[in-house]
């Protein structure tokens, strides 16, 4: 357990990229929301959703992929094995979601207790994933960011592996399964049952499902680690 910590704080070196700039971009994104929501004048009357919350997500799946790529073969020279530096990035990206899925539900509640900024502007409150209360709120944004750290992990695992080919190919194959179930879905003329499962799926059930998926891509990515050479 010293091991894994010790690793989580190699990675915390780099203090910048791990906590201050996936907030310097949101805080951009949530400005220039603000701004154009604010010059178009929008009613307090009617909600006005954003969807830009998804900037800190994506900044944590490419986080996820550079704690990979760019501190594994330091990590690897310095004598530490591969299941122990894993298990410490697995724990950095760990403790940062809980902090910043906290983060999150605090900036939510502010919103609420302010009508959305005054405008009626939804940034924090995003329909169906995160409408509940504080503590679902705050679970939800934990297993979505840890999610996409972890994704962005195996990410690198892939390209380390197989290089830039590899990761190329990788990412081609998700595209295909998920073009595949769009037409599979649309030629059984069945998006109605599609619309169906989303809609009777509670947002605890939602959380559960990410976390499941959370957890078969980290076991996928501590399969791909060990066989990285570098």
């Amino acid at each position: 357990m010293n091991t894994w910590i010790s690793i989580a704080r190699y990675h915390m070196v780099d203090r910048l990229t791990y906590t201050a700039l996936p907030w310097i971009i949101q805080g951009f994104s949530f400005a220039v929301s603000l701004a154009i929501y604010a010059a178009l004048g929008a009613s307090t009357s009617k909600a006005s959703y954003s969807g830009a919350l998804a900037t800190i997500y994506i900044i944590f799946a490419v986080i996820g992929g550079q704690s990979i790529s760019r501190r594994l073969p330091f990590a690897f020279s310095l004598g530490v094995s591969r299941r122990s530096y894993y298990a410490g990035t697995a724990l950095l990206a760990v403790s940062l979601a809980v902090v910043d899925g906290l983060a999150l539900t605090v900036l939510q509640l502010i919103e609420r207790a302010t009508d959305g900024w005054g405008i009626g502007l939804h940034f924090f409150r995003v329909p169906y994933i995160l409408p509940g209360p504080w503590y679902l709120t705050w679970l939800t944004s934990f297993v979505g960011l840890a999610l996409m750290f972890v994704y962005g992990m195996w990410c690198g695992l892939v390209y380390q592996r197989w290089t830039l080919f590899g990761l190329l190919i990788f990412i081609a194959a998700q595209v295909t399964a998920v073009t595949a179930v769009v037409v599979i879905a649309t030629g059984a003329h069945d998006w109605a049952g599609v619309g169906r499962f989303f809609t009777t799926l509670t947002v605890a059930g939602l959380t559960g499902v990410l976390a499941v998926l959370a957890a078969a891509l980290l076991a996928s990515g501590y399969v791909t680690i060990r066989r990285v050479t570098v």
